[in-house]
């Protein structure tokens, strides 16, 4: 639905939040974010993120060092307690995914400003450890 409508109904920019923002700008943030990301940089589209300072991480360099919460499969493969996949189905269920900051096309915005990921770390390094 979100890729249609970026490319049928004239959507002018993207913006999502964030739970963690890193030193170099990757960001994580309920999955489904980074797949968001790569279908507005398809389609020429600004994709912003908007996180309070108080959700950068600068101690860490990259999202790679993010850990991901991963939830049990069960959500995915049970209603209301009863099994509605198939035996044996694998299933992987992350709570959130990384959006790399190449995809944040836009700009990070924080109430300290709009940034490109580039500039984050020198524009919150004398506010935010």
């Amino acid at each position: 639905m979100a890729a249609a409508a970026m490319a049928h109904r004239g959507v002018s920019a993207v913006i999502v939040g964030a739970d963690r923002v890193v030193a170099n700008g990757d960001t994580a943030n309920k999955v489904g974010t980074y797949q968001l990301a790569i279908a507005a940089k398809h389609h020429g589209i600004p994709f912003y993120v908007a996180a309070p300072s108080s959700s950068c991480d600068l101690q860490l360099e990259s999202g790679q060092q993010i850990i991901i919460e991963e939830r049990p499969g069960q959500e995915l493969t049970d209603v209301n307690g009863v099994r509605i996949a198939a035996p044996g189905i694998g299933v992987w269920n992350p709570a959130f995914d990384v959006t790399p900051h190449d995809l944040i096309t836009g700009g990070i915005i924080t109430e300290l400003g709009v940034f490109a990921p580039k500039e984050l770390r020198a524009a919150l390094s004398t506010t935010v450890s």
